[in-house]
């Protein structure tokens, strides 16, 4: 799978594009050490794929610009484990998830297999 497959499963249909380009340049305004620690969840719910899709990737900024504007550390926002964080973050986004989709898709499969066996 290219990176362009993996933008596509995180940000969506061709109408969430525009959204997405509004997100990049958000983040681009950021100040340096903010927008590198988006830059870097952004990254790893890309390939870590856990979906949620543009709106996810919007509350990420918001949580970010807030914390910016109102001088809270880093730190203070992610913790000491970050990926916890991240994860944390991206579970309230699950319900959107292909990822989550898929599990549901195999859930019923099994499902129904094993209805069929009765």
């Amino acid at each position: 799978m290219n990176i362009s497959d993996l933008t596509s499963k995180v940000i969506g249909e061709v109408g969430d594009k525009r959204r997405w380009r509004q997100y990049k340049a958000r983040v681009g305004r950021l100040p340096a050490n903010y927008r590198t620690v988006v830059e870097a969840f952004e990254r790893y719910l890309m390939y870590a794929g856990p979906g949620g899709g543009v709106s996810m990737l919007e509350d990420l900024a918001d949580l970010f610009e807030q914390s910016a504007a109102a001088g809270t550390p880093i730190r203070e926002v992610v913790g000491e484990d970050p990926v916890e964080f991240i994860e944390t973050f991206a579970r309230n986004y699950q319900e959107e998830s292909w990822l989550n989709r898929e599990r549901a898709r195999l859930n019923s499969a099994v499902e129904r297999a094993v209805a069929e066996g009765k």
